[in-house]
């Protein structure tokens, strides 16, 4: 006989087990939320915009091709680099102490990206505090526009908009419904493998389906499992056929004379 699993089997194990993956799903639903409410620290995002574009001599006299601008957007990518360096955290650790962190801790908080085919970088930071983000992204940007035409031979660097320090926006981390949906998923997963995993290693046989299934063989008889009202029943039972039998044997007897 063969022991493959068809679609009913499947869908017989996970109602077999479907309290125990409820419980999973729940307990890992309610420790995510409750970790993320309770002891996650919210974390704040502040973030500038610069450009990097040609030098102001250039601009001027208009003297601009399209191997031009492509070399310029293409540059992008090194001045994202180059923001992350110590040559531009060290300067900027070194003029703001009171952050009190290191070129490392700067490195970790800073991220820089880019929209393509264009020459504009968003520096974003985060923090457990904005305002101090929005200070670290200013600062940062400011660093950058001062140091990189030492760097390279570019004049014209402009901050687009810088961070506003009294602005007052929501925590962008930790976000409850996603961390509760990868919990719920997660979980969802974890339980029914431990169902499948459980009922794999069971190798009793419990049914007259599972002696036909696994030994092939008809079954003789079967052994129902009985509780104590059961019992009590099948006792009361049995003690009023005894008293039966008693009394229709008392009738039967005869005295001889």
């Amino acid at each position: 006989m063969s022991n493959e699993l068809d679609l009913r089997d499947y869908f017989r194990i996970i109602r077999k087990r479907v309290w125990m993956i409820v419980a999973i799903v729940v307990a890992a639903c309610m420790a995510s939320g409750v970790f993320s409410i309770y002891f996650k620290k919210p974390m704040y995002e502040a973030s500038t915009k610069i450009i990097v574009n040609q030098s102001a001599s250039q601009a001027i006299t208009q003297q601009l091709d399209i191997n031009q601008i492509n070399s310029n957007i293409r540059m992008i990518d090194t001045y994202k680099e180059i923001i992350k360096t110590p040559a531009i955290l060290d300067k900027v650790a070194e003029q703001y102490p009171q952050f009190g962190l290191t070129v490392e801790d700067l490195s970790k908080k800073v991220k820089v990206s880019s929209v393509n085919n264009t020459q504009v970088m968003t520096l974003v930071v985060q923090d457990v505090s904005y305002r101090k983000a929005a200070e670290i992204a200013n600062a940062v940007s400011l660093i950058f526009k001062n140091e990189i035409p030492q760097l390279f031979k570019i004049e014209n660097v402009s901050i687009l908009n810088e961070a506003k320090i009294d602005a007052s926006p929501a925590p962008v981390s930790p976000n409850i419904p996603l961390n509760i949906a990868i919990s719920f998923v997660v979980a969802l997963m974890l339980g029914v493998g431990i169902a499948f995993l459980l009922e794999f290693l069971d190798d009793t046989l419990k049914s007259e389906d599972d002696v036909q299934r696994y030994l092939g063989l008809p079954t003789l008889g079967v052994i129902t499992k009985m509780d104590q009202e059961d019992v009590k029943t099948a006792s009361g039972a049995k003690a009023a056929t005894q008293s039966y039998k008693k009394a229709g044997e008392l009738e039967r007897v005869t005295i001889g004379k």
